[in-house]
């Protein structure tokens, strides 16, 4: 079993299990129970009641965050030579075609995000299997298919984020950094629960959103009051 330490056995009494804290209070009290010694992300555990096996109610979507993430993304764009310099002008890591593929191929997967244009997807196909299980692969519904490659590149550098229901029915996301202020987790959590929210499939029948917790990469888990939103 593993030793706890004991800065994780403070933080542990500073958090009520049978509570449900505001969403004010639990950014408030992530930020202090926070026992690592980086910048930590402050990640969003949102329990849905929606089957993933229904094709309406598998959940993924885009949202940008008013505040960012606070991590810089690399994002590499799959395009033809006409779109190269857009790509590079709103601030792509990686740009290119056959030997991005190659090097996908060999291996190389240390990206971010991966945007493409449409008239190329036949090629990426080619990757799927190594993009896919990593979450890579360029999808229209998450903007990452898509002729404007620089809006789609904007985007992603300035705090579009994407996000897709699990297999149990949960939403895991970042909404930013322990450095962050509890206002600016606050306003970047609400953006994503509202989005949540529109979202929901209409043939969800009873509780939608049945917890949500919020925790930074080590530290415990706080329950939040969904009425508190």
């Amino acid at each position: 079993m593993a030793k706890i330490s004991k800065k994780r056995k403070v933080a542990n009494t500073k958090v009520d299990n049978e509570k449900l804290y505001s969403l004010q209070e639990g950014m408030a009290l992530v930020k202090d129970v926070n026992t690592a010694k980086f910048d930590a992300s402050v990640d969003l555990h949102i329990r849905l009641g929606v089957d993933p096996r229904k094709a309406d109610q598998a959940l993924r979507g885009t949202v940008s965050l008013p505040h960012g993430t606070g991590k810089t993304k690399t994002v590499l764009v799959f395009c033809t030579p006409d779109k190269e310099e857009e790509a590079k002008a709103a601030g792509a890591d990686y740009v290119g075609l056959d030997e991005m593929i190659q090097k996908v191929q060999g291996g190389w997967t240390d990206v971010d995000v991966v945007v493409a244009t449409p008239n190329v997807m036949a090629k990426v196909g080619k990757i799927g299997r190594i993009l896919g299980p990593r979450g890579l692969m360029p999808n229209p519904k998450t903007g990452t298919v898509t002729m404007d490659v620089a809006s789609a590149v904007k985007d992603v550098k300035g705090g579009k984020i994407s996000f897709r229901v699990d297999k149990f029915g949960i939403i895991h996301s970042s909404v930013g950094r322990v450095s962050f202020t509890p206002e600016k987790l606050v306003d970047n959590a609400k953006e994503l629960l509202q989005t949540l929210v529109r979202m929901k499939p209409s043939t969800v029948k009873g509780t939608y959103v049945k917890s949500i917790t919020v925790a930074s990469t080590m530290s415990p888990g706080i329950k939040i009051d969904d009425k508190s939103i």
